[in-house]
């Protein structure tokens, strides 16, 4: 089991940043690939970043490249997501999310932080 707890979230202007951190715990060292993820009310989740445990490669949705920035502090078995230039289209609930060595998709999930960006 891994047990993953986000924090970081709330209300931020336009144009203004946050930083989420996704505090993870239990069976760290089989975890593959940490990912954040959103959902927007009424809407489906949607894939945000990713980044391989052990290699800190990452991946982003095409909507937030240049504007967010994904890391994990591997010792404390952290990951962050640095959001800068946010928009009002970015208010949702973030997500983070673990795959353990051999899983084809996240196998754990956060219970999520609230991010609002006004107008």
């Amino acid at each position: 089991q891994v047990q993953l707890v986000e924090s970081g979230g709330g209300l931020v202007q336009a144009g203004g940043s946050l930083r989420l951190s996704c505090a993870a715990s239990g069976r760290t060292f089989s975890t593959y690939a940490m990912g954040w993820f959103r959902q927007a009310p009424g809407k489906e989740r949607e894939f945000v970043a990713r980044i391989k445990w052990s290699a800190g490669s990452t991946y982003y949705a095409d909507f937030v490249k240049g504007r967010f920035t994904m890391s994990r502090d591997y010792a404390k078995n952290m990951v962050y997501l640095q959001m800068n230039s946010l928009q009002p289209e970015d208010t949702a609930v973030y997500y983070c999310a673990a795959q353990i060595s051999g899983s084809v998709k996240y196998d754990y999930w956060g219970q999520g932080t609230q991010v609002t960006v006004s107008s």
